[in-house]
Formats: structure tokens, sequence, C-alpha cells
């Protein structure tokens, strides 16, 4: 598909208001998309987990603004605060789709949005809350164009959250999106996120995500900065290579239901992500002390005990611990005895592979 593709047709139903509420959750690439062209075109693929408790809600309702007008307007309520901080963002991600949503110009928008995690600590909330608004609009146009199809509607939702925010079109379905062209995934794209369809073993279908709050603040340096530094980075065109190996190897472990193959790409992919920040011009760490600390315990309890569990990281100091679901309980005693102690004030989220985005009823 090419970008002219959704651009819509004449409007098929006139209306002059609307509303809209979607809940959509964050998601942790299991092979990591770090670098881009203009566009938000990832510099390579990935493959990520769509999560299920740790999601944003955005409700929005919609109102036809008076006379002729060139842009959207909107009202922004943050967890039912003003937060003009995000405004830029949002006029940016407007800015951005007003070509393939044109009759968003002639609306005003009220944005209200929430998150059950913590903002801006490497659990993807642009992710979450870009695909929450994106289908929240894609919502209004469908009243527009009754004629959308359900794979229309999802495929352009991601089109457009990409544009907001690039992993954003990874949050829309689950439990597996790719992002990116790739050899053995004929069906991806780098304009929109596409559900893997390829074979999964029974023990990757019901993972689990127990996500180790090390760090809840702002980052030092925003992943929009981060992505910017790939550009001429000395090992860009390394770290993209290692991206479609590290990919191809997954899909095989996938099928097969390797977890220590799954371990050792997972691993890899999270400490390369970094390298990459720590080898910038200028360089800098999102890692902190408590995360190293973590991450060595790991290593030794599955050591030890021979478990099945591993660690990712995002763009942040945070600590995504990864295991079957089968093996909940164990785990869950390990994070009790040995690494709550590493999280900050000992918080932590009990998250699993999910479905994707949810629509809800919307206050009238």
């Amino acid at each position: 598909m090419h970008e002219k593709d959704f651009i819509p047709a004449e409007i098929e139903v006139m209306t002059d208001r609307g509303s809209a509420s979607w809940r959509a959750p964050s998601n942790i690439a299991l092979v990591k998309y770090w670098g881009k062209y203009e566009g938000q075109i990832p510099a390579n693929p990935s493959l990520s987990f769509t999560l299920s408790a740790s999601h944003t809600t955005t409700t929005t309702h919609f109102r036809k603004q008076s006379g002729t007008a060139s842009f959207p307007t909107f009202d922004l309520l943050f967890e039912g605060k003003v937060k003009a901080d995000f405004n830029p963002k949002v006029r940016s991600f407007f800015e951005r789709i007003i070509p393939y949503s044109p009759w968003l110009k002639d609306f005003h928008l009220e944005i209200n949005t929430e998150n059950s995690f913590p903002h801006s600590s490497g659990i993807a909330s642009s992710a979450s809350s870009m695909a929450a608004l994106s289908l929240c609009v894609l919502e209004m146009e469908r009243l527009l164009y009754p004629s959308m199809t359900d794979d229309v509607f999802l495929r352009k939702a991601s089109f457009l959250a990409r544009l907001g925010s690039g992993s954003a079109c990874r949050s829309v379905e689950g439990p597996l999106v790719s992002w990116g062209q790739h050899e053995k995934i004929s069906a991806g794209s780098d304009l929109f996120g596409t559900v893997y369809r390829g074979s999964v073993h029974e023990v990757f279908r019901d993972y689990r995500d127990t996500i180790l709050l090390v760090h809840k603040g702002q980052k030092t340096v925003s992943s929009t900065a981060g992505h910017s530094l790939m550009k001429d980075h000395h090992y860009a065109k390394q770290r993209f290579s290692q991206a479609h190996s590290n990919l191809s190897l997954l899909l095989d472990v996938l099928e097969n239901g390797d977890l220590e193959g799954f371990a050792r790409i997972v691993e890899s992919e999270a400490l390369s992500l970094h390298a990459m920040m720590m080898t910038s011009i200028p360089y800098y760490l999102l890692m902190k002390p408590n995360t190293l600390a973590i991450i060595e315990k790991i290593w030794e309890f599955r050591k030890e005990t021979e478990e099945s569990l591993c660690f990712t990281l995002d763009a942040g100091a945070n600590v995504h611990l990864l295991y079957p679901a089968n093996r909940e309980d164990k785990v869950l005693q390990f994070i009790k005895n040995e690494l709550v102690a590493y999280c900050q004030k000992g918080q932590y989220i009990c998250d699993q592979s999910g479905q994707g985005a949810k629509k809800l009823e919307s206050a009238v």
C-alpha cells in the first residue's frame, strides 16, 4: 500500500458532532525499533508483544466548528487536569494526519485521556496514547464513511498512530505485531503494524510481562531525540542489520518454542538498544544502577534454577521481566523475595500479552 491509499474520498454522510472512547494498550518490543527516516518510517523492522494491563483510555468529543476552519482546535485533559505540555505533540500529530483525514480540520475536539501506568518512564506511553487517540479519530471518521470495513478501520488507525509515535502502530492489535518490511513477513509494512500470522508455539501464546518500576519520572532524553541521534550514529548500519537477523531468528524461536533462544535474542536486543544510546553523540544513559542490579539478579536466578525467564528494556530504566504463564507463581515469588527492593517504592506492574485495543462506551 501507499500513503495515498489512506486519503478518503468525498464524505458519505454529513454530521456535525460525535464521540468515541477507546482503550489502547502499550506494547513491548522484542526486536527493537530504533532509528527512523522522514515520515516516521522505521530504519529496521520490529516485533512486539501487545500488553494488556498497561493501557491508555481516551474519550474524545467532536463538534463542528463555526465558519471555515483550516485546522482542528482541541482541549486536552490528562487524568482530569489540563496538561499544556502535551499540546505541541497533539498539534504536531494533527498536522501530520490532516492530509489523510481532511474532515478533521472542521472540528473542535475535547480530549480526555488517562494512563493505567506512569507516564514518560519507559513503558511506551506515547504508543498507547497515540493509538487510543487515532482510534477515536477513526471512530469519528467511520460516522462520515459508514462503508468503511473493519480491516480498513484497523489498518488506517495503525497508519495514523504511526504518525504520532512510531511504535504506536503496534498498539492497535495483538498479541504479536510486526512493523517494517522483513523478508520473512510477507504482510509487513513500513506504514502500519500488522498482526503476526506465522506459526507460534503454545508457550508464547499467553506470556507474562512483569514491569519492575525502577524509575517513574521523566526520562532525561526523549525517545524522539534518541531516534534522531541514530542518523549519524557510527554503528547504525550494523544495528539495523542486527535487527533484521535477530527478527529472522526470533520467528524460528516463536515457532519451535525455544525458550533459551527467546531469552538470548530478546536480552541481546535490549542491551543493543541501550548500547546505541551509550555510543551516540552526545551519549547518554537511561538505565539506572538498580536496572543493572535487577539484570544481574535475573541472570543469577536463571542460572541457579534454570527457570525460563528473561528481561527486556524499553527506552527507559524499567525492567520488563518476561516468562511463560505456567511459571508465574515461582517468578512472582522471586520478584517479592529479591527484586522488589530495587523498585521505586517497591512498585511493579503485573501484565501479560493481550489482544489489542478495545472500543468503550463513550459518555454523551
